[in-house]
């Protein structure tokens, strides 16, 4: 092993918007900007009782992946017991369903404000 993996950090155009996004869905504190993970003003920490960290970088020109496009960068799954009620929820946040199909499959995919990928998993 060379290392061991710190945080995911996903660059986006307001770090504390998406943070909080990140924050209502899966948990965990927003803590302000800490020299050992951030790279400076812009950037917020999203730290949970489990699961990785979470960082948020500003950045002024930000273009979102796109979906099912060669250059996509990520995608986050996301586990919940209540597919539909985790759907409903996800909408209210500001997330954008991408797979146009029924809550009836094992997934759901959206974007989040800043068009970053994730799924809502079945258990």
């Amino acid at each position: 092993m060379i290392g061991q993996l710190r945080c995911v950090v996903l660059d986006c155009p307001d770090a504390f918007e998406l943070a909080d996004f990140y924050r209502q869905l899966i948990g965990g504190d927003i803590e302000r900007p800490d020299p050992r993970w951030t790279v400076g003003e812009g950037a917020a920490v999203l730290r949970g009782a489990c699961g990785p960290v979470l960082a948020f970088q500003g950045v002024a020109d930000h273009r979102p992946p796109v979906w099912g496009a060669p250059e996509q960068q990520f995608l986050l799954d996301v586990r919940v017991d209540d597919l539909a009620a985790a759907h409903t929820s996800v909408l209210a946040l500001g997330a954008v369903p991408l797979d146009g199909g029924t809550v009836d499959g094992p997934w759901r995919v959206y974007t989040d404000p800043a068009g970053h990928p994730f799924r809502l998993v079945r258990p």
